[in-house]
């Protein structure tokens, strides 16, 4: 393996690159630990894993692409993971960005046994839905399934997927602009269709006919001119994996761009993040863009040295202290990985590892200590020695 070095102004230390054939080389810096990644299960290997949860215990749960949830317990020993969840006869999976996307718990799911996939349907519709399991035993009912919501795709691509619990436990859903390029169909900007939005919904308190209720604050709740109330921010690409910073609250979300320009946002209730009026800070397709009320991202970065598709990640509240704070995300196509300062006008990014992964999303354990997923089939965490 060639080996590559980066000095990095933020964590004062050296950091090592890693390949899928999982050689690692490790270069002591100043600090007392230096950073790195391992794999977190090497006796453990996954069909094209999306998406990583945990429910406050000592196991994790791994979303498979084509339609599996798999469970197993978090000890870099375990040799076997159960499935937990076998929906492939519903999901259309092209292995492109279809499929089973993501996966989120239910606060009370110790008590309830409740959980929420999004995943894609051979009739070109997204699916929210919930499902029953018995917590005990690692096992969901594959027949319990309740539709939540469901709406149409135009195209195969930028499908989002990620869904998360907010502190007010509500359920955020992340939903891309219906695919093609360039926002054909002009969707960002529409709020009278889902596409190209957060949506936010209540699964405890459902409206009359309806399998969620809208909450009251949304802010379209209520509306009289057709504006969709379960939007929460709109303006977005292709929102691909988002995270509450489990200290402040704040939403952070990494949008995927078109041709140029990468994009990391903390998103407000009824923010509008540009798309397509906007890609990142640069107008789209026009030398002159109205840009009034619009959001612009926290964070971008322009696409070249083989970067190309954002992973959003998670602010790290885990114990290494040199990341504390940080928001730690990748680059889908480069499969290079950064820490952003959090607190600041003009953040500083900088890189932590150049891997030859395709990181297809991160995730946290009951100690909020970061993993992410390969496409390859592998799942790495952080640590430091």
């Amino acid at each position: 393996m060639v080996k590559k070095f980066f000095s990095l102004a933020i964590l004062s230390l050296w950091i090592f690159s890693c390949s899928d054939d999982g050689d690692t080389s490790i270069i002591p810096g100043p600090e007392a630990d230096s950073l790195i990644v391992v794999d977190a299960f090497p006796l453990l290997d996954f069909n094209r894993p999306v998406d990583l949860q945990h429910t406050g215990d000592h196991h994790l749960y791994v979303v498979e692409q084509p339609g599996v949830i798999r469970v197993f317990e978090n000890d870099p020993e375990t040799e076997t993971s159960g499935i937990f969840l076998d929906i492939t006869s519903l999901v259309d999976d092209s292995g492109g960005e279809e499929g089973l996307l993501g996966l989120a718990f239910h606060p009370e799911y110790p008590q309830n046994g409740y959980f929420y996939v999004n995943y894609t349907t051979s009739q070109s519709t997204t699916r929210i839905s919930r499902f029953e399991a018995d917590p005990p035993n690692q096992t969901a009912n594959p027949v319990s399934e309740l539709v939540l919501l469901e709406f149409n795709q135009p195209f195969g691509n930028h499908n989002g997927g990620q869904l998360v619990f907010g502190p007010n436990d509500y359920l955020y859903i992340a939903v891309g602009d219906g695919g093609s390029g360039g926002d054909p169909q002009g969707h960002g900007q529409n709020t009278a269709t889902l596409l190209g939005s957060i949506l936010r919904i209540d699964v405890d308190k459902p409206d009359t006919g309806l399998n969620y209720g809208i909450p009251a604050d949304n802010p379209f709740s209520g509306n009289q001119t057709g504006d969709r109330e379960e939007i929460f921010a709109y303006g977005l690409r292709n929102p691909w994996r988002m995270s509450f910073d489990s200290q402040t609250g704040q939403l952070w979300v990494g949008d995927v761009g078109q041709n140029q320009f990468e994009e990391i946002s903390i998103v407000e209730n009824g923010g509008n993040y540009g798309w397509k009026i906007m890609e990142a800070d640069d107008c789209f397709q026009s030398s002159n863009c109205d840009q009034d009320g619009l959001i612009a991202p926290y964070f971008g970065y322009s696409h070249g040295n083989g970067d190309g598709s954002i992973t959003g990640g998670y602010v790290y509240r885990g114990s290494i202290n040199m990341l504390a704070g940080k928001y730690i995300y990748a680059d889908y196509t480069s499969g290079r990985i950064w820490a952003l300062e959090t607190d600041g006008a003009n953040p500083e990014n900088a890189l932590l590892f150049d891997t030859n992964h395709r990181i297809t999303s991160f995730g946290v354990d009951n100690q909020q200590e970061l993993y992410f997923c390969s496409i390859g089939g592998k799942v790495y965490k952080f640590g430091a020695e």
